[in-house]
C-alpha cells in the first residue's frame, strides 16, 4: 500500500461519515416508493446553517476522491 491508497480509504470513509451526516429531504419510505421527492435538482428550499456547510463538504470530497481514484489508476 502506497500514500495514494492510504488517502483514498480515508477520502471514502469522509465520504461515508459526511453523506450519513446530511439531512433526509425526501418523504422517507413511502416518499422512495411513491415517486414523492422525485424534485431533487428543482427544488425551492434553500440550503442554510450546517447543511449547507455539510454539502460542500460532500462535493469537495466527492471531487478529491474521484481524482485520486484517477491518480491511483494511472499511477498503478
Amino acid at each position: 500500500m502506497n500514500a495514494l491508497d492510504i488517502i483514498f480509504i480515508i477520502i471514502s470513509v469522509i465520504i461515508i461519515i459526511v453523506t450519513l451526516l446530511q439531512g433526509g429531504k425526501s418523504e422517507g419510505a413511502s416518499g422512495a416508493i411513491t415517486g414523492g421527492g422525485m424534485n431533487i435538482f428543482a427544488t425551492n428550499t434553500k440550503e442554510r446553517g450546517i447543511d449547507k456547510v455539510i454539502t460542500i463538504i460532500t462535493f469537495i470530497c466527492a471531487m478529491v476522491f474521484f481524482l485520486v481514484a484517477i491518480l491511483v489508476n494511472v499511477l498503478s
